[in-house]
């Protein structure tokens, strides 16, 4: 079997997966799931179907246990979507890399911000920090003073 062949595969399985999780399943547990990718076995009878699914480590359970539920429903849609010899049998896994890659966004973020304001110390802003309002303030204040005067 060419790699060719098997990365067809694993995409149209990827496509048939994700739509009947998203428009044809009924199932209460499976919700908030993306299908991330798929990888075939050569011989094309298993695939392992990666999943990302939001919430705590409870409702991750919960949501595998439905599509572990859902497999012979799944299998069924890809055998009437896909024509093989071999409907091949499907295993979920949990795939966290986009919490990951959320989680090291989220770092990146607040060491740069944490940087900005190390810069900003160090060059002396922090220290010089009268506001626009203040310096409005005053020059009112300064004209009112004028004025009463007259």
């Amino acid at each position: 079997m060419s790699s060719r062949r098997t990365a067809k595969a694993s995409r149209a399985i990827r496509e048939v997966v994700s739509k009947a999780i998203l428009f044809e399943m009924n199932d209460p547990r499976v919700k908030d799931v993306t299908v991330l990718d798929v990888e075939v076995a050569p011989d094309m009878r298993s695939a392992k179907v990666y999943v990302s699914i939001m919430g705590n480590p409870k409702a991750q359970d919960l949501t595998l246990h439905g599509l572990n539920s859902a497999r012979g429903f799944l299998q069924r849609r890809i055998a009437d979507e896909i024509d093989t010899r071999y409907t091949p049998i499907l295993t979920f896994v949990n795939d966290d890399s986009v919490k990951k890659s959320i989680k090291a966004s989220q770092i990146l973020q607040q060491l740069a911000e944490e940087r900005a304001a190390a810069e900003r110390e160090a060059s002396g802003e922090v220290g010089d920090e009268s506001t626009p309002e203040d310096d409005s303030e005053q020059s009112i204040e300064d004209t009112t003073d004028e004025t009463s005067d007259d």
